[in-house]
């Protein structure tokens, strides 16, 4: 198997494990790796999204803390099938994904949006009960900071083949 120019020792190493090698190899690993994203992609980002449009002033009949309550157990679902998925399908090509800047732009944007969605909590979790119609200023931006940076994770994510 080729090698990606550049790639580090770690991610060769990984590509030509025995482990990645059964991935890669199976009629079914890879493929059921790769549904797993898509379905932990379509947890994620969907569940997000509808509580930061909700933030931006969209339902506003909906209550925020309700909604927060809701749709958080499918964000941490998708946020944990895409974890172990994404692992196992860049364990199969270590080499060339390590060194591919659409893949690194992606991990770079994703630690961006995890970190978001951390300070939100810690900023916001104790006083949404109240929001009902003024949302503050800081959270409408994190929501659309979290907006723009989970549709560009799935955007590069996807982007990656091609480039």
């Amino acid at each position: 198997m080729e090698h990606a120019v550049g790639a580090p020792g770690w991610a060769i190493a990984l590509q030509e494990s025995g482990f990645a090698f059964v991935i890669r190899d199976s009629i079914w690993l890879y493929p059921a790796a790769n549904l797993t994203h898509i379905l932990g992609l379509a947890l994620l980002v969907g569940s997000i999204l509808i509580l930061d449009l909700r933030l931006l002033g969209v339902g506003r009949w909906v209550a925020v803390d309700a909604l927060a309550r809701l749709t958080t157990p499918f964000s941490v679902l998708g946020i944990c099938l895409m974890a172990v998925s994404g692992s196992l399908l860049f364990s199969a090509d270590a080499a060339a994904l390590s060194t591919n800047p659409t893949f690194q732009l992606k991990m770079a944007i994703l630690a961006f949006a995890l970190a978001n969605a951390v300070l939100f909590r810690v900023l916001w979790q104790r006083r949404i009960a109240g929001w009902r119609d003024a949302v503050p200023g800081g959270a409408r931006l994190q929501a659309l900071l979290s907006g723009i940076g989970w549709l560009a994770v799935a955007s590069c994510g996807r982007l990656i083949a091609y480039f």
